[in-house]
C-alpha cells in the first residue's frame, strides 16, 4: 500500500497567513495600476519540509491547497529505504493561496522539484 506522506498543517496555515498578513500591508487599492501590476505575480513563501522515505523508486505525498495525492519518481541510483526530505513552499496571489511547489533531497542532493498550480 502507498504512503503518502503529510505536511504540518500548522506550518501550511503559518505560511499562508504570513501570505495574507503581506497582501493587507501592500494595500493594493491605494495604488496606481502600474505599481499593482508590479504585485500581480505569485509570492512564494516560506518553506516546510518533512522527513520520507524513497519506497518503490518514489516519494509519495499529499499536496495541500492544490489537495492532490501525487507520487514523485527518484531515480534508480537511489535506493529504495533511502532517507530523504520533502519541502514545500506556498504561493499566493493578492494574498490567496493559488499553488504549491515541491522539492525532493535525498543523499545531498536535490533529486526533484515542482510546482503546481500559479506559482
Amino acid at each position: 500500500m502507498t504512503t503518502y506522506h503529510e505536511f504540518s498543517q500548522e506550518d501550511i496555515q503559518g505560511l499562508i497567513d504570513a501570505g495574507k498578513a503581506h497582501h493587507d500591508t501592500v494595500n493594493l487599492k491605494a495604488m496606481g495600476p502600474s505599481d499593482a501590476m508590479l504585485h500581480a505575480s505569485p509570492l512564494v513563501l516560506g518553506e516546510t519540509c518533512i522527513s520520507v522515505t524513497v519506497e518503490d523508486h518514489k516519494v509519495c505525498l499529499h499536496l495541500p491547497i492544490i489537495d492532490k495525492k501525487i507520487c514523485f519518481p527518484i531515480p534508480v541510483s537511489v535506493p529504495n529505504g533511502t532517507a530523504a526530505k520533502a519541502c514545500l513552499k506556498i504561493c499566493t496571489t493578492i494574498g490567496i493561496p493559488t499553488g504549491v511547489c515541491v522539492t525532493i533531497s535525498a543523499l545531498g542532493m536535490q533529486i526533484v522539484h515542482q510546482c503546481f498550480g500559479k506559482c
